[in-house]
């Protein structure tokens, strides 16, 4: 999905809830005092104005002014390989959907030209490719000798060096980026078919860098996204490892500003998401550096396969050293659903008695509260089990403020007139026994999922007194 759209997406959402994004409006400057912070705006109408806050988070790029003011170090180099990008239709039969990478090697087994191709709709794609004058550009090649290809799926995002001025002059339209002569070049070269590109929308030159800071918080003052992890553009990691870095601290952040948490659950995001873009910038360099690794065969079997799809999609991210995360207490059988830590899985075909449907977990997932899924079996589907389950909700939710959804997920053998103890919390039927399948639960087990969607911690027996503890962690 192309960054525009997942930008209006995002725009949208903002504006249901009586937010609006200001274009353009640039961030002059940040001065930390010792109850505010005040950020100094420049409005394209040449005024100025100043805000204060009690926090600032700087998503403001790789040239991120509130690094800068709050003395992060970005450390890291440029790659020396120069590439460039052109947003094109070409007219292949390949079948829609697919990213392509067809690499060159000389006789070396050294790249010596490149292409990706990155879809962005039915016939429309990014192309990124070396630019003529970066140190491995490939000299006129040889006829008949092709290139090694490999499918794979993701959205390449692109960082540029920020030490590095962009003085390159490629293409007649821009003057930066290459024009559709030199993208058809390129094509021909390497294109795992005949193909013609047109309808050129944009094009850039740019290289690549990989840097990281050394903190995600200095007092006051946050960095997310490319002003905290500059990669190289593999994936899409750079907008995907962003917008959970965003996720990770948003919550965090409006429980401390309204009092329900103390200050110190900021510094979880550090401890939780710095490891995160450690791994996924030097995971990124390691591919760019090793061109076989990446491109130059074919993957071996179905799971390298989907494992890689999975980690680039960031769905094998976990947090399980984390300050927030409940230690297992009679250790998980191997295969025993997500443990605490990891992200919770989706599972459909829960039927409640509100809704004529049936529901994904996600829909009841799908809020800025934490969630807990208490699992009755047949031994807590009535009577006293029931209760001891029904005051283990009551006690979360008095621990959380109120801002906690508990539900009763019933399994599929549990007769459908079985009803818990009072009218709360709601109750789902794990009809389809996806629920069982995913998180293969105990009976009687309280499964506590945090508002970015992570499992916090998994408690068997579930007791009243052991969820109050571990939510004491993030509630005061």
């Amino acid at each position: 999905m192309p960054q525009c759209t997942t930008e209006r997406l995002l725009t949208e959402h903002l504006a249901r809830h009586g937010t609006e994004v200001e274009r353009p409006v640039e961030l002059r400057a940040v001065d930390v005092r010792p109850d505010a912070v005040e950020a100094v705006l420049a409005h394209p109408d040449g005024r100025t104005e100043r805000l204060s806050a009690r926090y600032v988070v700087g998503c403001d790029g790789a040239h991120s002014v509130v690094r800068k003011a709050a003395g992060l170090t970005f450390d890291g180099d440029a790659l020396p390989e120069l590439y460039m990008i052109g947003d094109v239709e070409l007219d292949w039969e390949l079948p829609a959907g697919y990213s392509v990478r067809s690499v060159s090697l000389d006789q070396n087994g050294e790249m010596d030209d490149m292409l990706v191709c990155i879809p962005m709709g039915a016939r429309r794609y990014w192309l990124s490719m070396l630019r003529p004058d970066s140190p491995v550009a490939p000299a006129a090649r040889a006829a008949g000798t092709g290139p090694a290809t490999i499918a794979v799926s993701g959205v390449a995002a692109l960082d540029d060096d920020p030490t590095t001025p962009d003085d390159t002059a490629l293409g007649s339209g821009s003057g930066k980026g290459p024009d559709l002569q030199q993208i058809q070049a390129v094509l021909d070269r390497l294109a795992p078919e005949v193909t013609t590109a047109s309808t050129l929308r944009w094009s850039s030159a740019f290289r690549t860098s990989h840097r990281l800071v050394d903190r995600y918080r200095s007092g006051r003052l946050f960095v997310a996204g490319d002003a905290a992890h500059i990669n190289p553009p593999i994936g899409g990691q750079g907008l995907n490892t962003g917008v959970q870095d965003a996720h990770n601290l948003a919550w965090k952040l409006a429980l401390v500003v309204r009092g329900l948490a103390e200050e110190d659950l900021l510094d979880t995001y550090h401890a939780e998401r710095h490891p995160v873009a450690q791994e996924m910038v030097d995971r990124t360099v390691q591919h760019a550096r090793n061109v076989r690794q990446v491109g130059s065969g074919p993957l071996n079997g179905g799971d390298q396969a989907q494992m890689m799809l999975w980690r680039q999609a960031q769905l094998l991210i976990s947090y399980p050293d984390s300050p927030l995360t409940a230690a297992e207490r009679g250790n998980l059988a191997a295969g025993a659903g997500p443990a605490a830590g990891h992200r919770a899985p989706d599972c459909r075909g829960l039927v409640s008695d509100l809704a004529a449907y049936p529901r994904r977990l996600f829909d009841l997932l799908r809020t800025p509260r934490h969630v807990l899924l208490l699992f009755a079996g047949p031994e807590h589907a009535f009577g006293p089990g029931a209760a001891q389950l029904e005051a283990c909700a009551s006690a979360a939710r008095r621990a959380a403020h109120g801002l906690l959804d508990a539900y009763f997920v019933t399994a599929a053998d549990v007769p459908q007139d079985a009803r818990p103890v009072g009218l709360r919390p709601s109750r789902v039927r794990d009809a389809a026994g996806e629920f069982r399948d995913a998180y293969a639960p105990r009976d009687g087990e309280a499964i506590l999922v945090r508002p970015d969607g992570y499992v916090s911690g998994r408690f068997h027996p579930a007791t009243p007194e052991r969820l109050v503890e571990h939510l004491g962690r993030t509630f005061v």
